[in-house]
């Protein structure tokens, strides 16, 4: 189920992930920087499964994740990680690992000695045996000894990874970790995230690309403004998104031909041709025009190269929510 939040001053607490535990709570937290609000009276609880936490920069998102994990005090209100309050139980770390956006990683280390110096500051028993559970789950043996200061961007984001599962925790936070990775190094990612969430962990990830939370979470949290927008089923905002008109953008072989033939169709409600020679077509139903398309093009002997919704981002999530 989806929910729009009506007003500002309405605060119910959100249930995502499974309603049978509260693995991370967030009861009426706000915080605040001298005069700058980042998030106010936000409330809700996440079980388990993989959440996806979406919202414009500025909005808040790294705020939140800060505060459950224990970075940031609230500035009133209280967060909870399985029933503890992460900025003053240690213990509650046990159960948590972060990924952060941005963080100084030891450049001199070597990629084993990183997601070691992590097992050992767990204090765990078998450190090398965690270490190297930890490092293959991100497929990084092969690069495991270089130094970390000679990683890609995709890569720092795959070791961080491993160091914060190395101690196998049942809370997981991301901070966008898809940032910087190529194409098959965020496949590999999503589905690590998917298989988290299968295993029962509770997997919070902060993304602003919408068709990559579409691949692995269910769940969403929209901040807008430092309040909580919107909660619930992702599939439900979608459909709420695309029953409304986008644009589609087209490159193909034969643009004016292939303008001719979907002008007919009756999902279409605009076409034109652009500077650069590409389709630009308006359409009432995204998911129908984005089948028929193809078929269209194959019965015109025109050859499709490009296309792309040009809206098909969380502005269209944003910009639904505000006008409700």
């Amino acid at each position: 189920m989806f929910k729009r939040k009506n007003t500002p001053s309405e605060s119910p607490v959100e249930q995502i992930g499974a309603s049978t535990d509260h693995s991370i709570q967030l009861k009426e937290v706000s915080r605040w920087f001298g005069d700058i609000v980042a998030l106010s009276d936000v409330s809700f609880n996440i079980g388990s499964g993989v959440t996806g936490l979406l919202g414009p920069n500025g909005a808040g998102k790294s705020t939140a994740l800060k505060i459950m994990s224990g970075l940031l005090p609230p500035s009133s209100g209280e967060a909870l990680i399985m029933g503890r309050p992460p900025r003053s139980d240690v213990s509650a770390y046990r159960e948590l690992g972060l990924v952060a956006e941005h963080e100084i990683i030891y450049p001199f280390l070597s990629g084993r000695e990183y997601v070691r110096l992590n097992a050992k500051l767990q204090g765990l028993k078998d450190v090398n045996g965690a270490t190297e559970r930890a490092i293959e789950l991100v497929d990084m043996a092969d690069a495991a000894e270089r130094k970390v200061g000679g990683y890609s961007k995709g890569m720092r984001q795959r070791i961080k990874i491993a160091g914060a599962l190395v101690h196998d925790p049942d809370v997981i936070l991301m901070d966008e970790p898809l940032n910087g990775t190529d194409p098959v190094q965020r496949a590999e990612i999503i589905k690590l995230i998917r298989q988290l969430g299968r295993d029962g962990k509770t997997v919070v990830v902060s993304s602003h690309v919408l068709v990559e939370v579409e691949r692995f979470a269910q769940d969403i949290l929209v901040i807008i403004n430092g309040k909580l927008a919107a909660a619930g089923d992702f599939r439900t905002i979608r459909d709420h998104i695309d029953s409304h008109d986008h644009e589609i953008r087209i490159v193909a072989s034969d643009a004016r031909g292939l303008a001719g033939l979907l002008f007919t169709q009756p999902m279409v409600s605009g076409v034109s041709i652009d500077r650069q020679g590409r389709l630009l077509v308006q359409t009432t139903d995204v998911r129908e025009f984005l089948r028929m398309v193809p078929s269209a093009a194959k019965h015109g002997g025109i050859r499709l190269l490009e296309m792309q919704p040009t809206d098909d981002s969380l502005q269209s999530v944003f910009s639904y929510l505000v006008k409700q």
